[in-house]
């Protein structure tokens, strides 16, 4: 069955009409021909003449949007009011905002959450800094940290333009796991001030989000910050990629019949979400991966300028081939790409071993159309909801984070990342897995649950946690 994809756009058309009985079904008709499709209709005011309508259309794109535009400012007895992007309304005064736990009703309640009575909680965390984790908000706070070099598939586009992204992680935290986070973009490239920055301001914040941070500056400042800070520091678009991609591969070879260590894994886009992924792989027990890039295959018998890449020729490609990804796909068992699209190629996939496995995960577009490679493909996942199998962050950062954070955990380790990995795989069921369901949904409630258990048992298993150091909770 070929695979189907969503539309891409919702606009809200607003609209004056003829009050006739013919005129909302020319409206439809106007409509239908024009490709759209008509999702809501809300009436906002009506008089003997006209009536004011809302419809709601799903079009493709915005070409396609003001082509239904055209043809409804052509017919008579219609006219186009104003035309609104849905995504654009909900972004309207920013996504998120902070609101207070306790009610201050009285004198007496201004008094103990302020001055004069809030001085004894704040001697008391002077006296013992750690008491911040259990007096503050940092005990359940993530600092979403960004300088906008590298957003989706957009690049560098700055902080301003970054920020409705790190709001939108700010949701996410919140609503899949109950974790306080807050967007902080940063008006600086320079690792050295953003190392300096992101310290500085550590102290309300129980763990560390960078996000969209370009390669290879993102490796330095998490190293960085890893070993100055106490808390956990996380690049989310390496090693979360990392945790969802491996939790995918688990189930994708269990659908086949591979084992992980029997692997040969091609990966093409070593930048640092495909680094990130090749570790994890690594950890998780295969032993064959091939790492591609526009030199072509990373190798033993070159010197990169990138001291990622010369790292990650001398830990993999155990053959030490050389050539491009021609070469590199001959009897592979999984294509994983964090490259760009056109990159797999239907001869790729021919060339592949019995039942291949492809992870096309470059947004907005894959690096192979899910329609074109269905019919040489075993297992198919992108990074795109309109596809099944969407390998997609959000299942792996609010658990994650909600684990290390409850457990006081100092860092985010490899065995706490395998750990949340395994988790999310467990959660698909023998009975559900699947060609097309080797993931949970993303609105599966069960995921974050699991994952910040396992993050937690992993973080007291590598002594990590630091929860059960509390010796006294004595305020006094």
């Amino acid at each position: 069955m070929a695979l189907q994809h969503n539309v891409g756009l919702s606009l809200i058309f607003r609209l004056e009409l003829e009050n006739s009985s013919t005129t909302f079904g020319k409206l439809a008709s106007i409509i239908g021909e024009a490709g759209g499709d008509i999702i809501a209709v809300d009436v906002i005011r009506v008089s003997k003449e006209t009536v004011i309508r809302d419809v709601n259309i799903n079009v493709f794109d915005r070409e396609h949007g003001q082509k239904i535009v055209n043809a409804l400012d052509a017919a008579p007895g219609i006219k186009v009011i104003n035309v609104s992007d849905r995504t654009f309304l909900m972004h309207i005064g920013g996504k998120v905002e902070v609101t207070p736990k306790i009610k201050v009703k009285n004198r007496d309640d201004l008094s103990r959450v302020y001055t004069p009575h809030v001085a004894r909680v704040c001697q008391a965390i002077h006296e013992d800094p750690s008491k911040a984790f259990q007096l503050t908000i940092k005990r359940n706070t993530v600092a979403v940290v960004s300088d906008g070099t590298a957003v989706l598939g957009l690049g560098d586009i700055g902080p301003y333009a970054a920020m409705p992204v790190m709001e939108g992680k700010a949701m996410l935290f919140k609503q899949f796991a109950g974790v306080d986070s807050f967007p902080i973009c940063l008006d600086t490239k320079d690792p050295d001030e953003i190392v300096r920055i992101v310290k500085a301001i550590a102290p309300a914040f129980g763990g560390i989000n960078l996000e969209d941070i370009s390669s290879p500056r993102c490796f330095e400042i998490e190293e960085r910050l890893k070993e100055e800070l106490d808390i956990p520091v996380f690049h989310d678009d390496q090693h979360g990629t990392a945790v969802v991609l491996l939790a995918g591969l688990i189930n994708a070879a269990k659908v086949v019949g591979k084992r992980l260590k029997d692997l040969k894994v091609v990966v093409v886009g070593i930048g640092a979400a495909g680094v990130a992924c090749s570790k994890m792989v690594l950890a998780a027990g295969v032993k064959n991966i091939i790492g591609v890039d526009r030199v072509g295959i990373l190798n033993r018998n070159q010197d990169y300028d990138n001291n990622m890449w010369d790292w990650y020729a001398k830990n993999t490609n155990p053959l030490n081939l050389t050539g491009t990804l021609d070469d590199a796909i001959q009897g592979a068992d999984v294509f994983i790409g964090l490259s760009g699209p056109g990159v797999l190629k239907v001869e790729h996939l021919k060339s592949m071993a019995k039942d291949p496995i492809v992870f096309a995960m470059a947004n907005p577009n894959p690096e192979i159309d899910p329609e074109e490679a269905e019919p040489y493909v075993r297992v198919m996942a992108t990074g795109r909801s309109d596809y099944p199998n969407q390998i997609n962050n959000v299942l792996c950062f609010p658990g994650i984070f909600k684990g290390a954070l409850e457990c006081r955990a100092s860092t985010i380790n490899e065995e706490m990342k395998l750990a949340a990995a395994r988790a999310i795989a467990s959660v698909v069921t023998d009975e559900e897995l699947s060609e097309h369901y080797i993931i949970p949904s993303v609105f599966n409630k069960r995921v974050a649950e699991v994952v910040s258990k396992a993050v937690i048992e992993a973080a007291y298993d590598t002594g990590v946690a630091r929860r059960g150091d509390v010796t006294s909770n004595n305020n006094f």
